[in-house]
């Protein structure tokens, strides 16, 4: 198998596609990873793709990897996994903090800034789980479904 950190998708016994992009790590990057795993994956099963679930499977890694960048710390590790009927998508960063849904408005019932990833990425996502790292910071990883 080959490392992660080399880019590029390769395949896995049977079916199950994975994708990183190279260090570091950017939302347009990671959105590229994603790209490229799930089109691979259309092409190897030779099915169509569907536009509406990848721009889906992008958006989360976007929210995703901007959520680390912003509030983790920085991205320590990215894994774009295509298997069976979903692209999970997972996100290392530095902190322990767990992700929370901001109030749209603010104190003074004015509507604020920012807050809306989160509430994207749980809308869009099926088994979204969050794990602490045993060198520190979590990992966040989403599913997101694929026709």
């Amino acid at each position: 198998m080959e490392p992660l950190d080399r880019g590029g998708p390769y395949m896995e016994p049977p079916g199950i596609v994975r994708a990183a992009p190279r260090r570091p790590y950017r939302p347009a990057q990671v959105r590229e990873a994603v790209q490229r795993a799930v089109c691979e994956r259309c092409r190897a099963t030779h099915t169509p793709c569907d536009a509406a679930a990848l721009a889906d499977a992008l958006l989360v890694a976007s929210e995703l990897t901007t959520n680390a960048i912003l509030h983790g710390g920085g991205v320590t590790d990215v894994r774009v996994d295509v298997a069976g009927l979903g692209v999970r998508v997972s996100v290392s960063d530095r902190s322990t903090e767990l992700p929370v849904a901001r109030p749209a408005a603010g104190p003074q019932g004015r509507l604020t800034p920012g807050g809306h990833g989160w509430p994207i990425v749980c809308l869009l996502s099926r088994d979204i789980r969050v794990r602490d790292l045993p060198t520190g910071g979590k990992c966040i990883s989403a599913l997101v479904p694929l026709p």
